[in-house]
Order: C-alpha cells, then structure tokens, then sequence
C-alpha cells in the first residue's frame, strides 16, 4: 500500500504560531522537507497579510524554493487560495497545485471566509475552472467535517452533500479541523466520499490522539492522500485548545512499521522537525523526534 503524504506546516502550521517567520525562514522550512522526499507541500497562503501576518510575502517564499528534479519523485509545491484574488496571486508564480477550503458549516464558513457554503461552493468551481485551464490540479479541503466549534457535530450527510458538488476537484480532502473525529467516523466518511468517484484524503489533527488511529482508518477506507505537519505544528484559531495537524514525522513512522511506503526519509524528516523546534525556540507537539 502507497499514501501521498501532504506537509502543511509551512502554512497551516506557521500559520497558528504567535511569532511571524520571514519569507526566507518559512522558504527554508519547505526545502528542508523536500529535501526529505516529502512528496508534497503546502508552501503558502495567499491571503491579505494585514489580516494573516504570518502568511505575509507568499511571493518571496515561492521564489525562494527549491526544485531538485534529481528526486525520484519531485516535491510538488502547493499554495492555498480563499477567494479569486488570491488565485490571481498564485497564477502569477510558478506552482503547480492550488488548494482550497470551504467550511461545512455556515457558521464556521462565515468566520473563516466571510462567504456562506453556497458562495463557497461556486468561488470553488469558478477557481478550479481556472486552474484547470492553466494546467494546475485542484484540491478542495472541506474544514469541520466531523466536528465545528461552533455548531457542534457535523452531519454526514451534510459534508458528503457539499463533496458531490464539487466535482470538478481534482481530489477532495476531508478535514477534522479541531480534532475530535475517531476511527469509525473517519472510516465511514472518508469510504463514503470515495465512492463520488474522485480521489479523497484526510487532514486530521490530534487534539485528542485519535489521529494516527483514524489515518490509518481512513487508508482502509481507500484515502489517497493524508495531511500532517512537520513538528505537530498547527491548531484552530477558533478552537483555542486544539492542537496541531497529526506530525508528519509520527505519522511516517506509523505508516513505515505498517508497510505503507510513503517514499519519506524518515530520518531526514526527524531532522527538519529538530531544525523547526530550533526556529521557533520551543518543543513541538511531535513523538518521534523527541524519542
């Protein structure tokens, strides 16, 4: 069995943190773990940096990575957009994937995006529309799929109804944003979502440790790809107690003794997350580099 590991501490997980790293640092991040064979990144977002400080310069951060086609499988570089301007933004350098969000709740999507679902829903089809003409794939993470801070549990029904609707996505990626989803819920949405017909991935994070246990229902239940950041960096600015994305490095570990190949060098990895611990002055939530 083989997973695309995602990396998206450079931006969901710098994204959380208190202190604002410069373009190069954040630059530097994402070679490092490219520099570890992790097949993707999410480099950066391209949001208003009055309102995201730690999002700021997404431009200098582009322009400063690396693209070693030496690697047997290169790392594709990712960006993600909220809205039409921030595609704009994108177009204009030379990444080859863009990643959009959308909320399942009303709540949550108002908060986050200013926009309801439904306005969500069509911005998505009109920026994949967009990017497809430009030779990019899209991939759409649905945010509080199995839990909101604000309305509490999420239907089902709900999420896979939002999901049906985007198919023009690339790849949709079902996320359990403030970490409360278990193995089973994770297992039966994710199985149910892949049966739209396009593939599907998982963004758990581990407020309360069940996301190893639900990655790995969620490659039962045929997830492609699976989301983590390196160091367990990350959070919900709307949950104030949950913590970070899985870290990339437990996770690699866990899949790697279960005979899941994510091409990763672990050991390599073990050492971008040390070098991020040393950046922000701090012990990060991940197991594996500390043991």
């Amino acid at each position: 069995m083989r997973v695309t590991i995602c990396d998206v501490g450079p931006r969901d997980g710098l994204q959380n943190e208190p202190d604002v790293l410069p373009p190069a640092a954040r630059a530097e991040l994402c070679n490092r773990l490219a520099a570890a064979a992790v097949p993707r990144v999410e480099a950066v977002s391209f949001v208003r940096g009055d309102l995201v400080p730690q999002m700021e310069g997404a431009e200098e951060v582009v322009a400063a990575l690396h693209r070693d086609r030496r690697q047997r499988v290169p790392t594709v570089y990712a960006g993600l957009v909220l809205n039409e301007p921030g595609y704009d933004r994108l177009a204009a350098t030379g990444l080859e994937e863009v990643h959009l969000t959308l909320g399942a709740t009303e709540t949550f999507n108002l908060r986050n995006a200013n926009q309801s679902v439904e306005e969500s829903i069509a911005a998505c089809g009109r920026i994949i529309e967009r990017a497809h003409a430009d030779g990019r794939r899209a991939t759409v993470t649905i945010s509080v799929a199995f839990g909101c801070p604000f309305e509490g549990s999420v239907d089902p029904g709900r999420v896979l109804a939002i999901a049906d609707r985007l198919d023009a996505a690339d790849e949709v990626v079902l996320a359990d944003t403030i970490g409360v989803a278990v193995p089973r819920q994770v297992r039966a949405l994710v199985a149910e979502t892949a049966r739209l017909g396009r593939p599907t991935g998982a963004h758990l994070h581990d407020t309360r440790g069940t996301a190893p246990a639900s990655a790995l229902a969620a490659l039962e239940a045929g997830a492609t790809v699976l989301d983590a950041s390196v160091g367990g960096l990350g959070g919900c600015p709307f949950a104030p107690r949950s913590t970070g994305n899985v870290a990339t490095e437990d996770l690699v570990y866990l899949l790697h003794g279960e005979g899941v190949e994510t091409g990763i060098d672990l050991d390599a990895l073990i050492g971008v997350a040390r070098w991020t611990e040393g950046v922000l002055g701090r012990e990060l939530p991940g197991r594996v580099y500390r043991a």
